[in-house]
Protein backbone atom coordinates (compact mmCIF):
# COMPACT_ATOMS: atom_id res chain seq x y z
CA UNK A 1 0.00 0.00 0.00
CA UNK A 2 1.38 3.38 -1.04
CA UNK A 3 0.22 6.53 0.74
CA UNK A 4 0.07 10.15 -0.32
CA UNK A 5 3.15 12.25 0.46
CA UNK A 6 2.74 14.70 3.33
CA UNK A 7 3.56 18.33 2.65
CA UNK A 8 4.41 21.10 5.08
CA UNK A 9 1.17 22.56 6.37
CA UNK A 10 -0.55 19.19 6.55
CA UNK A 11 -3.12 18.64 9.27
CA UNK A 12 -2.11 16.12 11.93
CA UNK A 13 -4.75 14.33 14.01
CA UNK A 14 -3.43 13.65 17.51
CA UNK A 15 -4.79 10.70 19.44
CA UNK A 16 -4.09 8.95 22.76
CA UNK A 17 -5.02 5.27 22.27
CA UNK A 18 -3.24 4.17 25.45
CA UNK A 19 -2.15 6.24 28.48
CA UNK A 20 -2.79 9.92 29.08
CA UNK A 21 -0.08 12.55 28.58
CA UNK A 22 0.94 15.40 30.86
CA UNK A 23 -0.71 18.68 29.84
CA UNK A 24 2.60 20.55 29.61
CA UNK A 25 4.00 17.97 27.22
CA UNK A 26 0.85 18.06 25.11
CA UNK A 27 1.12 21.84 24.74
CA UNK A 28 4.83 21.79 23.95
CA UNK A 29 4.32 19.03 21.40
CA UNK A 30 1.58 21.03 19.70
CA UNK A 31 3.83 24.08 19.57
CA UNK A 32 6.76 22.12 18.13
CA UNK A 33 4.65 20.62 15.34
CA UNK A 34 3.20 24.03 14.55
CA UNK A 35 6.69 25.53 14.36
CA UNK A 36 7.59 22.89 11.78
CA UNK A 37 4.69 24.14 9.67
CA UNK A 38 2.11 21.48 10.45
CA UNK A 39 -1.44 21.97 11.72
CA UNK A 40 -1.87 19.63 14.71
CA UNK A 41 -5.34 19.09 16.18
CA UNK A 42 -6.34 16.99 19.17
CA UNK A 43 -9.14 14.49 18.78
CA UNK A 44 -12.05 14.84 21.21
CA UNK A 45 -10.81 12.52 23.97
CA UNK A 46 -7.07 12.97 23.55
CA UNK A 47 -6.78 14.91 26.82
CA UNK A 48 -8.93 12.51 28.85
CA UNK A 49 -7.42 11.38 32.14
CA UNK A 50 -8.66 8.04 33.39
CA UNK A 51 -10.14 5.68 34.14
CA UNK A 52 -7.01 4.28 35.80
CA UNK A 53 -3.94 5.09 33.70
CA UNK A 54 -5.86 5.29 30.41
CA UNK A 55 -6.70 8.30 28.28
CA UNK A 56 -10.42 7.60 28.31
CA UNK A 57 -12.45 4.43 28.06
CA UNK A 58 -11.73 1.91 25.30
CA UNK A 59 -14.80 3.16 23.43
CA UNK A 60 -13.63 6.78 23.63
CA UNK A 61 -10.11 5.96 22.53
CA UNK A 62 -11.36 3.80 19.68
CA UNK A 63 -13.75 6.53 18.55
CA UNK A 64 -10.87 9.01 18.44
CA UNK A 65 -8.69 6.66 16.40
CA UNK A 66 -11.47 6.03 13.88
CA UNK A 67 -12.25 9.75 13.69
CA UNK A 68 -8.58 10.54 13.07
CA UNK A 69 -8.46 8.19 10.08
CA UNK A 70 -11.89 9.12 8.72
CA UNK A 71 -11.41 12.88 9.12
CA UNK A 72 -9.60 15.36 6.91
CA UNK A 73 -6.21 15.08 8.62
CA UNK A 74 -3.42 13.80 6.39
CA UNK A 75 -1.46 12.12 9.16
CA UNK A 76 -2.33 10.39 12.46
CA UNK A 77 0.08 10.68 15.37
CA UNK A 78 -0.15 9.40 18.93
CA UNK A 79 0.58 11.65 21.89
CA UNK A 80 2.43 8.89 23.73
CA UNK A 81 2.40 5.17 24.46
CA UNK A 82 2.12 3.84 27.99
CA UNK A 83 -0.43 1.07 28.19
CA UNK A 84 -3.92 0.31 26.94
CA UNK A 85 -4.07 0.16 23.15
CA UNK A 86 -4.54 -3.62 23.36
CA UNK A 87 -8.13 -2.96 24.47
CA UNK A 88 -8.79 -1.37 21.05
CA UNK A 89 -7.79 -4.34 18.93
CA UNK A 90 -11.16 -6.12 19.13
CA UNK A 91 -13.06 -3.08 17.91
CA UNK A 92 -10.89 -1.81 15.07
CA UNK A 93 -12.90 -0.97 11.97
CA UNK A 94 -10.50 -2.26 9.34
CA UNK A 95 -12.74 -1.25 6.43
CA UNK A 96 -12.87 2.35 7.65
CA UNK A 97 -9.11 2.55 8.15
CA UNK A 98 -8.39 0.94 4.77
CA UNK A 99 -10.70 3.42 3.06
CA UNK A 100 -8.88 6.36 4.68
CA UNK A 101 -5.32 5.04 4.83
CA UNK A 102 -2.72 7.55 6.00
CA UNK A 103 0.60 7.56 7.88
CA UNK A 104 0.23 6.47 11.51
CA UNK A 105 3.10 7.52 13.82
CA UNK A 106 3.59 5.58 17.03
CA UNK A 107 5.78 3.15 18.95
CA UNK A 108 5.95 1.45 22.37
CA UNK A 109 2.51 0.14 23.45
CA UNK A 110 1.13 1.00 20.00
CA UNK A 111 3.29 -1.69 18.35
CA UNK A 112 0.36 -4.13 18.44
CA UNK A 113 -1.95 -1.68 16.64
CA UNK A 114 0.62 -0.73 14.04
CA UNK A 115 1.63 -4.28 13.17
CA UNK A 116 -1.95 -5.53 13.07
CA UNK A 117 -2.87 -2.80 10.58
CA UNK A 118 0.25 -3.63 8.57
CA UNK A 119 -0.45 -7.37 8.57
CA UNK A 120 -4.18 -7.08 7.78
CA UNK A 121 -4.28 -4.04 5.50
CA UNK A 122 -0.73 -3.49 4.32
CA UNK A 123 -0.77 -0.08 6.02
CA UNK A 124 2.89 0.94 6.49
CA UNK A 125 3.79 1.49 10.14
CA UNK A 126 5.69 4.69 10.89
CA UNK A 127 7.72 3.70 13.93
CA UNK A 128 8.74 7.18 14.94
CA UNK A 129 8.30 10.23 17.12
CA UNK A 130 5.12 11.00 19.01
CA UNK A 131 3.90 14.46 19.92
CA UNK A 132 3.99 14.43 23.73
CA UNK A 133 6.80 11.87 23.96
CA UNK A 134 9.38 13.31 21.53
CA UNK A 135 8.31 16.53 19.80
CA UNK A 136 7.88 18.24 23.16
CA UNK A 137 11.63 17.82 23.78
CA UNK A 138 14.28 20.03 22.23
CA UNK A 139 16.26 17.70 19.98
CA UNK A 140 13.80 14.89 20.59
CA UNK A 141 13.17 14.16 16.90
CA UNK A 142 15.51 13.06 14.11
CA UNK A 143 14.13 15.42 11.48
CA UNK A 144 15.99 14.05 8.41
CA UNK A 145 14.35 10.62 8.67
CA UNK A 146 10.99 12.11 9.69
CA UNK A 147 10.90 14.40 6.66
CA UNK A 148 12.24 11.78 4.23
CA UNK A 149 9.65 9.24 5.36
CA UNK A 150 6.81 11.72 4.78
CA UNK A 151 8.18 12.95 1.45
CA UNK A 152 8.70 9.48 0.01
CA UNK A 153 12.49 9.65 -0.21
CA UNK A 154 14.72 6.62 0.50
CA UNK A 155 17.19 7.26 3.31
CA UNK A 156 19.98 5.67 5.30
CA UNK A 157 20.89 5.70 9.00
CA UNK A 158 24.11 4.60 10.63
CA UNK A 159 26.66 5.44 13.29
CA UNK A 160 25.40 8.99 13.76
CA UNK A 161 22.03 7.49 14.72
CA UNK A 162 23.68 5.07 17.17
CA UNK A 163 23.86 2.00 14.91
CA UNK A 164 26.83 -0.34 15.40
CA UNK A 165 27.85 -3.89 14.55
CA UNK A 166 27.26 -6.83 16.88
CA UNK A 167 27.61 -9.54 14.22
CA UNK A 168 28.75 -8.60 10.69
CA UNK A 169 27.01 -9.45 7.45
CA UNK A 170 24.52 -8.20 4.90
CA UNK A 171 20.77 -8.66 5.08
CA UNK A 172 17.84 -7.49 3.02
CA UNK A 173 14.11 -7.83 3.56
CA UNK A 174 10.90 -6.15 4.62
CA UNK A 175 11.56 -4.07 7.73
CA UNK A 176 9.26 -5.07 10.59
CA UNK A 177 9.10 -5.05 14.38
CA UNK A 178 8.74 -2.68 17.30
CA UNK A 179 8.68 -2.98 21.07
CA UNK A 180 9.98 -6.40 22.12
CA UNK A 181 7.82 -6.76 25.23
CA UNK A 182 4.68 -5.99 23.22
CA UNK A 183 5.63 -8.55 20.57
CA UNK A 184 5.95 -11.13 23.35
CA UNK A 185 2.67 -10.07 24.95
CA UNK A 186 0.79 -10.65 21.69
CA UNK A 187 2.08 -14.21 21.22
CA UNK A 188 -0.78 -16.70 21.24
CA UNK A 189 -3.42 -14.06 20.49
CA UNK A 190 -5.26 -13.32 17.22
CA UNK A 191 -3.00 -10.26 16.86
CA UNK A 192 0.29 -12.13 17.03
CA UNK A 193 2.93 -10.45 14.87
CA UNK A 194 4.18 -12.07 11.66
CA UNK A 195 7.94 -11.63 12.03
CA UNK A 196 8.96 -14.67 10.02
CA UNK A 197 11.22 -13.91 7.08
CA UNK A 198 11.52 -10.20 7.88
CA UNK A 199 14.41 -7.83 8.56
CA UNK A 200 13.58 -7.34 12.20
CA UNK A 201 13.84 -4.25 14.41
CA UNK A 202 13.51 -4.80 18.16
CA UNK A 203 13.67 -2.26 20.97
CA UNK A 204 12.51 -1.73 24.53
CA UNK A 205 13.07 0.39 27.62
CA UNK A 206 14.08 -0.29 31.24
CA UNK A 207 14.24 -4.06 30.85
CA UNK A 208 17.21 -5.73 32.54
CA UNK A 209 19.45 -8.00 30.44
CA UNK A 210 17.99 -11.23 31.80
CA UNK A 211 14.50 -10.04 30.85
CA UNK A 212 15.66 -9.25 27.31
CA UNK A 213 17.22 -12.72 27.20
CA UNK A 214 13.94 -14.26 28.39
CA UNK A 215 11.86 -12.41 25.80
CA UNK A 216 14.22 -13.36 22.98
CA UNK A 217 14.07 -16.99 24.18
CA UNK A 218 10.27 -16.83 24.10
CA UNK A 219 10.24 -15.33 20.60
CA UNK A 220 12.69 -17.97 19.43
CA UNK A 221 10.70 -20.88 20.85
CA UNK A 222 7.55 -19.41 19.30
CA UNK A 223 9.22 -19.61 15.88
CA UNK A 224 9.38 -15.85 15.43
CA UNK A 225 12.96 -15.86 14.16
CA UNK A 226 12.24 -18.39 11.41
CA UNK A 227 13.73 -17.05 8.19
CA UNK A 228 14.52 -13.65 9.71
CA UNK A 229 17.26 -12.14 7.53
CA UNK A 230 18.82 -9.85 10.14
CA UNK A 231 18.07 -8.10 13.42
CA UNK A 232 18.55 -4.48 14.41
CA UNK A 233 18.23 -3.62 18.08
CA UNK A 234 17.30 -0.17 19.27
CA UNK A 235 19.11 1.98 21.79
CA UNK A 236 17.60 -0.21 24.54
CA UNK A 237 17.38 2.79 26.83
CA UNK A 238 17.83 1.89 30.49
CA UNK A 239 18.36 -1.81 29.74
CA UNK A 240 22.11 -2.05 30.37
CA UNK A 241 23.46 -2.68 33.87
CA UNK A 242 25.45 0.31 35.16
CA UNK A 243 28.31 -1.77 36.55
CA UNK A 244 28.42 -4.27 33.67
CA UNK A 245 27.18 -2.45 30.54
CA UNK A 246 28.57 -5.19 28.29
CA UNK A 247 26.17 -7.74 29.81
CA UNK A 248 23.21 -6.64 27.67
CA UNK A 249 24.96 -7.26 24.35
CA UNK A 250 26.37 -10.52 25.66
CA UNK A 251 22.88 -11.63 26.66
CA UNK A 252 21.52 -10.77 23.22
CA UNK A 253 24.23 -12.74 21.44
CA UNK A 254 23.74 -15.65 23.82
CA UNK A 255 19.98 -15.73 23.25
CA UNK A 256 20.49 -15.64 19.48
CA UNK A 257 23.38 -18.11 19.41
CA UNK A 258 23.10 -20.46 16.42
CA UNK A 259 20.93 -18.05 14.41
CA UNK A 260 23.45 -17.13 11.75
CA UNK A 261 22.31 -13.67 10.70
CA UNK A 262 23.74 -10.13 10.91
CA UNK A 263 22.92 -8.31 14.16
CA UNK A 264 23.18 -4.57 14.81
CA UNK A 265 22.63 -2.61 18.01
CA UNK A 266 21.95 0.92 19.18
CA UNK A 267 19.68 2.51 16.58
CA UNK A 268 17.80 5.38 18.22
CA UNK A 269 14.21 4.65 17.22
CA UNK A 270 11.38 4.26 19.71
CA UNK A 271 12.37 4.63 23.36
CA UNK A 272 15.46 6.79 23.00
CA UNK A 273 17.54 9.38 24.79
CA UNK A 274 17.35 11.89 21.92
CA UNK A 275 16.70 12.38 18.20
CA UNK A 276 14.09 9.67 17.65
CA UNK A 277 14.60 8.13 14.20
CA UNK A 278 11.61 7.35 12.00
CA UNK A 279 11.57 3.81 10.61
CA UNK A 280 8.94 2.45 8.25
CA UNK A 281 7.76 -1.11 8.75
CA UNK A 282 6.44 -2.81 5.64
CA UNK A 283 9.05 -1.50 3.18
CA UNK A 284 12.16 -3.11 1.72
CA UNK A 285 15.35 -2.33 3.60
CA UNK A 286 19.01 -3.38 3.56
CA UNK A 287 21.35 -3.85 6.53
CA UNK A 288 25.11 -3.73 5.89
CA UNK A 289 27.40 -4.50 8.79
CA UNK A 290 31.16 -4.51 8.09
CA UNK A 291 33.65 -1.86 9.17
CA UNK A 292 30.62 0.36 9.69
CA UNK A 293 26.89 -0.13 10.17
CA UNK A 294 24.21 1.14 7.75
CA UNK A 295 20.48 0.54 7.51
CA UNK A 296 19.02 1.75 4.21
CA UNK A 297 15.29 2.06 3.61
CA UNK A 298 15.32 1.22 -0.06
CA UNK A 299 11.58 1.55 -0.60
CA UNK A 300 9.20 4.35 0.32
CA UNK A 301 5.81 4.17 1.99
CA UNK A 302 4.40 7.12 0.12
CA UNK A 303 4.12 7.70 -3.61
CA UNK A 304 6.35 10.72 -4.18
Amino acid sequence: MKLKPIQTGAKIALVAPASFAMDERVERGLAALSQLGFAPELEENARARGPLYFSGTPAERLADLHAAFAGNAELVMCLRGGYGSNYLLDGLNLDLIAAHAKPFFAYSDLTALQLYLLDKLGLPAFHGPMSAADFFLEGGVHLPSFKSALAGKPYCVGAEEGLRVLRPGVARGVLYGGCLSILCTMLGTPWEAHTEGKLLFLEDVAERPYRIDRMLWQMRKAGKFAGVTGIVFGEMLGCAEKNTPELLEQAILNALDGIDIPIAFGLRSGHVSRANVTLIFGVEAELKLDDQARLTLCETAVQA
